[in-house]
């Protein structure tokens, strides 16, 4: 579902899971960066089987920007998946590490 901000701007939220080499390299850290810098909302944890998820709330320009970014992550990240869907709005505070 998708929720329409105060000046018209619908926003959305998916879950991402990301897989490569993602934990230990700063991927969490860098995607609350360009997160923020893209105005989204959500989290970035580290999954027991080395994944990364990312839930990211916010305009749809902003997580489609979001999405391609984490295809490719930070300088030592290796990605070798990305995989979204669509998830129910919520409205985070901020971007978190969790």
């Amino acid at each position: 579902m998708s929720e329409r901000a105060d000046n018209g701007t619908v926003k959305i939220c998916v879950r991402c899971h990301v897989a490569g080499r993602v934990q230990g390299v700063f991927y969490r850290a860098t995607t609350r960066h360009e997160a923020r810098q893209l105005g989204i909302k959500g989290y970035a944890k580290n999954l027991h089987d080395g994944r990364v998820e990312v839930v990211a709330c916010g305009s749809v320009e902003a997580i489609e920007a979001l999405q391609s970014w984490l295809s490719k992550g930070p300088a030592d990240a290796r990605v070798t998946g990305v995989s979204c869907e669509a998830i129910d709005y919520r409205d985070y505070q901020s971007f978190t590490i969790a």
